[in-house]
């Protein structure tokens, strides 16, 4: 049985959030305020400036049911100046130097001569993408190759300038000594649409600072499940909250010039329209299946607000449309007409550029990544085409000439980028180096507002006997993995797009949780053991747990079939509180995470429980909340903005869904004096993957996927960023990109294994099924083990796994850093992994992919008879999960 957590003002709230949101699913039409949603007549809606608080989008109590798209009434009009300025422009082009304006190639695949020749209109930088591949470039270098593409656009005949956009979503993450803000999830549960304003205009800052134009920024999805691996980029389930903040974001990061965008902003990206928050199991790039009432209604909201405070981009998603059972068939919204330009453009009104995401024309039936007139078609008016864009170009000149893509679509599309350029200042200012703020390394600082944000975020769920505030000189013992890594605590789509490969030495500028403690009760007052061995928490006045999720950004952080059970996905986390619970000192577990997840067992061996979410790099800001010092004031104030669940596979979990009964719920956060007295909670697990029904019988002979060559239906294959799609590995055994390369090897008798080789950057070696999954339970009920003799020739220099998929991004993986390492160089090894270390996250149902090994760093190793053999997790050299962790 669980005992309902107590609460007082914190429940009255969260019971106002659910009634408001219950109007909304049974399409009562709430009170439109002052600047709400209005129609004449029963007429199309329409919406425009926001009603507000102290100066801010107010986040209203409930909104109204739409009955239609509303027209969306943007602060941003058009200029008959502007216009006929574009028009000139316009007429004097050529096919080719418009089709270039309608290309968006990555920094690394075009130079600025290419710029030049080809008449680029814009550049991206990727996640994980900095000038000369320099992960620590300066100001001044990302300036240099900003003013070097400026020049070169400059120079051309049409003068037309370029633009860089550039993944700046919790701060500008790319950029090394940048002061990064809590993910959208925190911000969600700060309540405070006018802080969301203010990290807005300073992220456009740190963005002047290196010279980019265009932030793809802010996300706007409106989650639905939180098994959804990009959860944490939403600010919350609830639609409310995301229409005020959408209008807030947009206001911060462009300025809020009503003329256009002033000096001191970028150019704002309302993503990923529409519908990426709502797919099925929280797959990403999956099937959202909404009936177009719920997309109204709900994925729709925060692009009202957003639209009406002037966005000027918004970026199609990767998600597709489709419900069979209600008609609606637009699959890839990179190819909906019907979303993009009938709905969108016509009839909300957007007069701005639609962007498409990262090679996603090359997802719409029918397309590659650089061939795709559908998607131009549809509406797509700028085409991010990272390195294939030289054929797009080609590809798309000729298909106007031939009439799949009419002259008055490239025009529209044309029309629409010179619009932006000129609202946004760019045909009139100087080169970036000597705008507003470039190279100013005080710029990218914004530690204060950033410490505040954190604050706002943290959300108190437990404080028995009011264990907290601690007293200004406690004397503290702090344990778990996240207490001092930057890497944790920023989390995805920071420096890196996974957010991975990062050390405290990559934050110059950041304080670990850990350093924000030691300041808060002096550093002799803080004893620091990770794994909490050899201390004695009775010596201590409170034991702090920082612990939770490690990082991941889209199709990684997918849990896909995976339950939601915090113990399983981190065993160790929960390892460490066992060391420290009922040892004479009250437990208070800080939890790092990017998404509500089921942790009673946690909460059980807790005292205290505050969900951090993902704060950045001001760590000082939660140690802030944790002791009552002068930054004190008072204390917790975040509520949350998304459900707690309750069971591992409670989710979707959604106020006015069937059976909505979190354990928290939407609206829910302790205030200092509520002891928030929580009972012990059920702890049951959920021993198969959510949704499965068991079964598949026993396994009794070995699945074997490659001996001295592929087995049929398996092939091999080698991934990394060159080609992340996967490169077969021919018939001779042999295949390469720049991250790694494989060569037949001798493991057990003449070429009878795979050698692969990791030259220093991410990539795989894996062995797959390319027509699909298969249902594999038949092994894990016969305690199979994946078994392969390997032959280590370099140790690992990085984090190493081995993996399997059930049809990425559905997977699971143990980590094989020290298995590797530990093995004798040179020699011929047997390993036994047991396939039951992959349970419950993979879906054996569905097993697509039975053996991959993926690493960050240098590592040669060859691998051969690579199987999963019933029964073999029972032989004494079978490892054990517990050395895989």
């Amino acid at each position: 049985m669980t005992t309902p957590p107590v609460r007082s003002g914190p429940r009255r709230a969260a019971l106002a959030v659910m009634a408001g949101l219950a109007i909304l699913a049974t399409g009562t039409t709430g009170i439109p305020s002052a600047g709400a949603d209005t129609a004449k007549g029963g007429g199309q809606p329409v919406i425009g400036k926001p009603a507000t608080d102290h100066g801010c989008a107010r986040i209203e109590k409930t909104l109204p049911t739409l009955a239609d798209w509303p027209k969306v009434k943007s602060e941003i009009k058009q200029n008959p100046a502007d216009e006929k300025r574009v028009a000139k422009i316009l007429s004097g082009m050529t096919l080719a130097e418009k089709i270039g304006q309608m290309t968006q190639p990555e920094i690394s695949a075009v130079t600025p001569a290419e710029v030049a020749q080809y008449g680029i209109g814009s550049v991206l930088n990727g996640g994980g993408s900095w000038p000369g591949g320099d992960k620590h470039a300066t100001p001044k270098a990302w300036l240099d190759l900003a003013d070097a593409y400026w020049q070169a656009s400059v120079g051309t005949r049409t003068k037309i300038p370029v633009i860089w956009g550039i993944d700046a979503v919790h701060g500008n993450n790319n950029v090394y000594g940048a002061t990064l803000f809590p993910h959208n999830i925190g911000l969600g549960a700060a309540h405070d649409p006018c802080l969301v304003r203010d990290i807005g205009a300073a992220t456009a800052t740190q963005i002047h600072a290196t010279g980019q134009d265009w932030a793809f920024a802010p996300t706007l999805a409106v989650v639905r499940d939180d098994r959804w691996g990009r959860t944490y980029e939403g600010f919350s389930e609830d639609p409310r909250i995301t229409r005020a903040y959408g209008y807030e974001a947009v206001r911060g990061l462009q300025g809020g010039n009503s003329g256009g965008i002033g000096d001191k902003g970028v150019i704002a990206t309302a993503k990923h329209y529409i519908g990426d928050g709502g797919t099925l199991k929280g797959t990403d790039q999956g099937v959202n299946p909404s009936s177009e009432a719920e997309m109204i209604n709900i994925h729709g909201q925060g692009y009202y607000g957003a639209l009406a405070a002037g966005a000027q981009t918004v970026m199609a998603s990767f998600n597709s449309w489709t419900n069979a059972d209600l008609g609606i068939n637009e699959g890839k919204m990179h190819g909906s007409k019907r979303a993009l330009t009938d709905i969108l453009k016509q009839k909300m009104g957007f007069d701005g550029v639609v962007v498409s995401d990262w090679n996603g024309i090359g997802q719409v039936a029918g397309c590659t990544n650089s061939s795709c007139a559908r998607a131009i078609n549809a509406g797509i008016d700028v085409v991010m085409v990272p390195n294939d864009w030289k054929a797009f170009i080609a590809n798309t000149i000729a298909q106007v000439q031939a009439g799949e893509i009419p002259m008055a679509r490239v025009d529209d599309a044309v029309t629409r980028i010179l619009r932006v350029k000129l609202r946004a200042g760019v045909f009139d200012a100087r080169k970036p180096s000597a705008r507003h703020k470039a190279g100013s390394a005080g710029a990218l600082q914004a530690r204060e507002l950033a410490r505040k944000a954190v604050r706002e975020s943290q959300v108190l769920l437990k404080n028995n006997g009011r264990v907290l505030p601690l007293a200004p000189r406690s004397k503290v013992l702090v344990v778990g993995k996240s207490a001092d890594s930057m890497q944790n605590q920023t989390g995805g789509w920071t420096l890196t797009w996974q957010g991975t490969g990062n050390t405290n030495a990559d934050f110059p500028n950041g304080t670990t949780i850990l350093g924000g403690l030691r300041e808060a009760l002096g550093a002799s007052n803080v004893t620091f053991s990770e794994t909490a061995d050899g201390v004695d928490p009775a010596a201590y006045d409170a034991v702090i747990a920082v612990i939770g999720e490690t990082p991941y950004a889209e199709g990684v952080g997918d849990l896909g079939r995976r339950t939601l059970e915090a113990a399983k996905l981190y065993p160790a986390d929960l390892a460490v509180l066992d060391k420290v619970r009922g040892k004479g000192a009250p437990v208070v577990t800080v939890y790092v995470t990017g998404r509500p997840l089921y942790v009673n067992k946690e909460l059980n061996r807790s005292d205290a429980f505050v969900v951090a979410w993902l704060p950045g790099t001001e760590g000082g800001g939660v140690a802030d909340q944790l002791v009552r010092t002068s930054r004190w004031s008072e204390g917790y104030t975040g509520k949350l903005s998304y459900s707690w669940p309750k069971s591992a596979c409670q989710t979707p979990l959604n106020p006015g869904g069937e059976g909505y009964d979190p354990l928290f719920p939407l609206g829910y956060g302790l205030r200092y004096g509520q002891t928030g007295s929580v009972g012990t909670l059920d702890e049951t697990s959920q021993d198969t993957a959510c949704g499965s029904t068991g079964g598949g019988g026993t396994a009794t002979e070995d699945l074997e996927l490659f001996n001295r060559t592929d087995v049929a239906p398996y092939k091999s294959f080698i991934g990394s960023p060159e080609n992340w799609g996967g490169t077969e590995i021919g018939v001779d055994g042999t295949a390469a990109h720049a991250e790694i390369s494989v060569v037949p090897s001798d493991v057990n008798v003449q070429a009878d294994g795979l050698k692969a080789t990791w030259n220093g950057g991410p990539a795989q070696i894996y062995m797959q099924d390319p027509a699909g999954g298969s249902d594999l339970r038949g092994y894990l009920n016969a305690d199979a083990a994946l078994v392969f003799d390997t032959i280590v020739h370099q140790p690992p220099a990085a984090r190493t796994v081995i993996s399997a998929h059930c049809v990425y991004p559905c997977f699971a993986e143990v980590v094989a850093t020290s298995l590797f390492q530990n093995l004798p160089a040179g020699s011929k090894a047997t390993v036994k992994i047991p396939v039951s270390c992959f349970a419950p996250n993979l879906d054996f149902e569905n097993v697509n992919t039975p053996f991959l090994v993926y690493t960050e760093g240098a590592f040669s190793a060859s691998f051969a008879n690579v199987r999963w053999a019933p029964n073999a997790a029972k032989d004494p050299d079978a490892l054990k999960c517990s050395d895989l962790t």
